[in-house]
C-alpha cells in the first residue's frame, strides 16, 4: 500500500473517530430536554471558549517554575497573581453593567466576546512570531477580559435556557465538565502542535475556534434575549441597582446570596493557599517518603485535577434545592479535612487536603452560581456575577499570596494546615451565627406579628 492510500486511510479513520466523538457529545450536552430548551447548545459554546482558552494558555505558557530557582520562582509567581487581578479592574464596574444593559441582545454580545477574540488571538500569533511584546501584553490581556465576560454571560443567561426539571447547579456542572474535558483534550494536542511548529498556529486554530464560537452564538433560540418590553428601563429601582454606584451590587444581594459569597470567599483561598504553598514545599523540604520532589509535584497536581472533575460530577447529581447546603456542607468538609491532615500531615495528607480543596473550589463556585441565578433577578445578574468573579478572585489570590509567605516562614506543613483549619473553622462559626441570628430575628418578627393588639385585648 502507498503513503498515500495509507495517509487516506489513517483520515478516514480519524473522520469517524471524530463523527462518533461529536454524536456521543451531543447527546450528553441535550440529555434531559437541553438540546430544545438551548442549553444544550450554551453548553457546546462554553466548550468551544474553553478550547480557545486552552489553545491560548498553551501558546504563551512558559517553564517558568521549573527552570527558575526558588527565590526567582517565588517573586514570578508572586507578580502573575497580581496579575491576574487586572482584568477584573474592568469586569466588575464595566463589563456586568454593560451586559446587563444588553440583555435584550445577549446573543450579539456572546458572539461579539468570541470574535474579538478571535482577532486578538491572530495579531497575537504575529506578535508571538516577531516578538513584539508591545501588541502581545495589550492582546492578551484583552483577551483574558474576554473571556472573563463571556463566563459572566453564560452564568447569567443560563436560568432562560433551563428545562423543566433539571436543577441549576446540574446545568452549571454539565457546562463546567464539558469545558474541563474540552481543554483536557484541546491543550495536549495544542502543546504538540507548538512542539511541531510554534506558537503562532495554536493561535490561528484559536482564530478558529473562536471564529466557531462567534456563529453559535448568534444561533442559540431567540428566547436567550431578555425581550425590551420585559427590560423596563424607566423603573427608577432598576436603575438605581444597575446604574449608580455600580460596586453597591454587592450590598444589594440579600443575606442568602452574601452568606454563600462569603462560604465560597474561605474556599477558594483555601484553594489559593494549597496550590502555592504545597508547590513550593515540595520545591525546597519535600516529604518524608522517598519520592523525588517532580513526581509528588505531579501528583499533587492530578490529585487536584481529580478533585475539580469531582467537584462537577458531585454537582451535577445534586438535587433542585440543595445548592445552600452544598457550599456550607463543602466547607464544613474541607474545615475537618484540614484538621486532619494537620494532625498527620505528608505525602498522603498533601494529597487528600488537595483533592478537597479542588473539590471545594468547584463544588462551592456551582453552588454560588445556582444560589445567584435563583435569586438574583435579570437586571442586575451580570453585574452580580461580575462582582462574585471578582471578589472570589482576590481572595484566591491573597490566599495565594498568603501560601506563598508560609512556605518561606513555616516549612513545617502541621502548623500551616492547622492555620488554615483555624480560618477556615472561624469562617464556618461566623456563617453559623448569621444564620442562627437571622432565624432568631425571623422568630421574633413572626411572634409579634401573632401577639394581640391593645385594641383587641380591652374589646
Amino acid at each position: 500500500m502507498s503513503l498515500w492510500s495509507r495517509t487516506r486511510a489513517a483520515g478516514r479513520s480519524m473522520r469517524g473517530v471524530a463523527r462518533k466523538a461529536a454524536r456521543t457529545t451531543r447527546r450528553a450536552t441535550h440529555a434531559g430536554g437541553a438540546g430544545g430548551s438551548g442549553l444544550g447548545g450554551l453548553i457546546e459554546l462554553g466548550a468551544l471558549n474553553s478550547a480557545g482558552d486552552a489553545l491560548i494558555a498553551v501558546a504563551l505558557a512558559g517553564t517558568m517554575f521549573f527552570n527558575l530557582d526558588v527565590q526567582q520562582a517565588r517573586g514570578q509567581v508572586a507578580l502573575y497573581l497580581l496579575v491576574t487581578m487586572a482584568p477584573f479592574a474592568l469586569v466588575a464596574p464595566l463589563i456586568g453593567p454593560v451586559l446587563d444593559h444588553m440583555r435584550h441582545a445577549r446573543r450579539i454580545a456572546i458572539a461579539g466576546t468570541m470574535l474579538a477574540r478571535g482577532l486578538l488571538c491572530w495579531g497575537m500569533a504575529g506578535a508571538v512570531l516577531h516578538k513584539d511584546p508591545v501588541t502581545l501584553m495589550p492582546a492578551a490581556f484583552g483577551a483574558l477580559v474576554l473571556s472573563k465576560a463571556f463566563g459572566v454571560s453564560r452564568s447569567a443567561v443560563t436560568p432562560r435556557v433551563l428545562p423543566d426539571g433539571l436543577a441549576l447547579v446540574t446545568a452549571n456542572a454539565r457546562a463546567s465538565f464539558t469545558g474541563l474535558v474540552a481543554a483536557s483534550i484541546v491543550a495536549p494536542l495544542g502543546a504538540g502542535l507548538v512542539a511541531v511548529t510554534n506558537a503562532g498556529w495554536a493561535l490561528r486554530v484559536a482564530t478558529v475556534v473562536f471564529m466557531i464560537g462567534a456563529i453559535s452564538a448568534m444561533r442559540l433560540p431567540s428566547h436567550v434575549d431578555t425581550p425590551e418590553t420585559d427590560a423596563r428601563p424607566g423603573d427608577p429601582e432598576e436603575a438605581r441597582a444597575s446604574g449608580g454606584g455600580r460596586w453597591r451590587t454587592l450590598l444589594r444581594v440579600g443575606p442568602v446570596v452574601g452568606e454563600a459569597m462569603l462560604a465560597n470567599a474561605a474556599l477558594r483561598a483555601f484553594a489559593g493557599f494549597l496550590i502555592l504553598y504545597l508547590a513550593f514545599l515540595l520545591r525546597t523540604k519535600g516529604f518524608v517518603q522517598p519520592v523525588s520532589p517532580n513526581i509528588a509535584l505531579g501528583l499533587l497536581a492530578a490529585s487536584a485535577g481529580a478533585g475539580g472533575l469531582a467537584g462537577t460530577g458531585l454537582g451535577a447529581l445534586v438535587k433542585a434545592r440543595a445548592p445552600r447546603a452544598i457550599v456550607f456542607g463543602t466547607l464544613a468538609t474541607a474545615t475537618v479535612t484540614a484538621a486532619v491532615c494537620a494532625a498527620f500531615f505528608g505525602l498522603v495528607a498533601a494529597l487528600v487536603v488537595a483533592f478537597v480543596g479542588a473539590l471545594g473550589q468547584s463544588l462551592g463556585k456551582l453552588g454560588l452560581d445556582a444560589i445567584v441565578q435563583r435569586e438574583i433577578g435579570e437586571e442586575v445578574r451580570s453585574s452580580t456575577f461580575a462582582v462574585t468573579e471578582t471578589v472570589h478572585q482576590l481572595v484566591w489570590v491573597v490566599g495565594g499570596l498568603t501560601g506563598l509567605g508560609m512556605s518561606i516562614v513555616a516549612s513545617n506543613g502541621h502548623l500551616a494546615l492547622a492555620f488554615v483549619a483555624g480560618a477556615l473553622a472561624l469562617s464556618l462559626v461566623t456563617l453559623a451565627s448569621r444564620r442562627s441570628g437571622r432565624r432568631a430575628v425571623r422568630r421574633r418578627e413572626r411572634a409579634a406579628e401573632g401577639e394581640p393588639s391593645v385594641a383587641d385585648t380591652t374589646a
